[in-house]
């Protein structure tokens, strides 16, 4: 085991790398979205978006409630690629 505390496993985030990120300044949670990629993976965030609130407010000192969630984009559910393009009943 490396000791990597992985926080997105869709996008192999650890809680080092949105460290890192927050102590260069970054503190914008569509920015750490944008450039780590969290919530973009099959589970959309349901994981790693509330860790990664977390992460921000002990690092910034903000409540979580004072921190935005990002913006969900369309699907905001995973959904068969077959639904999209018509292949399959609904």
């Amino acid at each position: 085991m490396s000791g990597k505390k992985i926080i997105c496993r869709c996008n192999d985030v650890t809680v080092e790398g949105v460290e890192r990120l927050i102590d260069s300044g970054i503190t914008d949670i569509e920015e750490i979205k944008r450039l780590l990629r969290i919530g973009m993976g099959p589970c959309q965030g349901r994981t790693c978006i509330p860790i990664v609130i977390s992460i921000l407010a002990r690092k910034t000192g903000k409540r979580q409630e004072d921190i935005p969630l990002p913006k969900s984009r369309v699907p905001i559910m995973p959904v068969r690629v077959e639904v999209l393009v018509g292949g399959a009943d609904e």
